[in-house]
């Protein structure tokens, strides 16, 4: 199969962006909780849902089971020690959110990157595989803030973009392969291209087109 004749990343590579991946949004997850008043239990498991939700549902979807979260100690002990950090360190809130987003920013970019690569690897044609890079990338923020009684940045309207930077990082990956040319540096640049993009989203505020010929009059839905 075509998956075999490439080996994407080295392992330890892979493993390596994974765990910082898992590291990052853990940390979002775990600011997010204290800005919710979680108490410390609910701050480990908002951490460990944004950290491992994304990668939990692409295992699932690529038949990788037991999946990583399971099976892998690092995975699981990586969000504890960013809630732990966080519960012991974390700024004054209202400083806060500014650094859940960019935390989160950076999760997108290198999940978008590992979730892409494991997909192909595991047989997914290129089309398939950046669609679970998108699915990886996301899923973790979005359980994180429907846990968090939020709505998840993924469907609000007014909020900056959020797939696009990750579909864009996605596409990069998958167009390195194609060409033959993924290694673990053009991987960091689709990565670091996905973190850019969703930085200047939020620092510009671009956003997507709502539906075609919206009233402007119109509220929007409490």
């Amino acid at each position: 199969m075509h998956h075999d004749l490439l080996n994407l990343f080295t392992p330890s590579v892979q493993h390596t962006l994974d765990v910082a991946g898992i590291f990052v949004f853990a940390i979002s997850g775990a600011l997010l909780a204290v800005r919710k008043n979680f108490d410390v239990f609910g701050i480990a498991v908002l951490a460990e849902v944004t950290a491992l939700g994304g990668g939990l549902f692409r295992d699932l979807v690529i038949g990788a089971v037991p999946p990583a979260a399971f099976t892998d100690l690092g995975y699981f002990v990586t969000p504890l020690v960013a809630a732990a950090l966080v519960f012991f360190l974390h700024p004054e809130v209202e400083r806060i959110q500014g650094a859940v987003n960019v935390f989160d920013a950076a999760g997108l970019g290198l999940f978008c990157v590992t979730g892409t690569t494991k997909a192909y690897e595991s047989g997914l044609g290129l089309t398939a595989s950046a669609v679970m890079g998108l699915a990886t990338g996301v899923g973790g923020g979005v359980l994180r803030d429907v846990l968090a009684n939020e709505v998840p940045s993924l469907l609000r309207w007014d909020r900056d973009l959020y797939a696009v930077p990750a579909i864009v990082g996605s596409v990069i990956v998958v167009l390195c392969i194609r060409l033959d040319a993924l290694n673990a540096a053009t991987g960091g640049l689709a990565a670091l291209t996905a973190f850019t993009l969703r930085l200047c989203a939020m620092r510009f505020h671009w956003r997507a087109p709502r539906a075609w010929n919206r009233r402007s009059t119109a509220t929007e839905e409490a």
